[in-house]
């Protein structure tokens, strides 16, 4: 399978007809990073992203995994968060930013990744194994997601991601809306 823009237009198209959770996400893409930036957000805000993140699987994600991440995010101060925040925003690269992050109780690698989309849709792409898989399956990536992506998993993910973009001329969150798609088809 070859990432042609045609394929990710019509895959990022579908994602939007038929992902229960599109709507919602499509609002909070609009508004969120906008007020993460103004530092205008309360803690219901930031928690809907570590919910998003989990139960976007509609199941598929281990029920007692996707309680435990979000409980044990739930145990952070919100202070706290605002902090992880603000150091993500302030961080002049990739590791710092989802160091930040991963400081929050709840939050590793992936998840980190899911507030970075979140804070900057236009640079950052959410990572999963579903989109690992179809980058996988279409020769952009060698080797199976990690059981425990690092920093430099996801950084060589994030990096294929900017390429297909740049060879499709697709934004970002629509390269990742087609991988998950993509990777539902198999």
């Amino acid at each position: 399978m070859e990432l042609t823009r045609d394929l990710v237009e019509a895959k990022a198209a579908e994602y939007a007809e038929e992902e229960p959770l599109y709507v919602v996400e499509a609002e909070e893409l609009e508004g969120l990073p906008a007020a993460l930036a103004a530092g205008e957000y309360g803690r219901r805000d930031v928690e809907w992203v570590v919910q998003w993140f989990y139960r976007r699987y509609l199941g598929d994600f281990p029920g007692r995994s996707r309680r435990e991440g979000e409980s044990a995010y739930r145990e952070n101060d919100f202070e706290a968060v605002r902090d992880a925040i603000a150091g993500a925003i302030a961080a002049d690269d990739l590791d710092q930013k989802v160091d930040s992050l991963t400081d929050l109780a709840g939050v590793d690698v992936p998840v980190a990744s899911a507030f970075l989309q979140f804070l900057d849709p236009d640079r950052f792409v959410v990572l999963g194994p579903l989109e690992w898989s179809a980058l996988l399956e279409a020769g952009e990536l060698d080797g199976a997601y990690p059981d425990d992506p690092s920093i430099d998993d996801y950084g060589t993910y994030l990096e294929t991601c900017r390429a297909v973009t740049e060879r499709t001329d697709c934004d970002l969150v629509s390269v990742q809306r087609a991988l998950w798609r993509l990777a539902g088809d198999s």
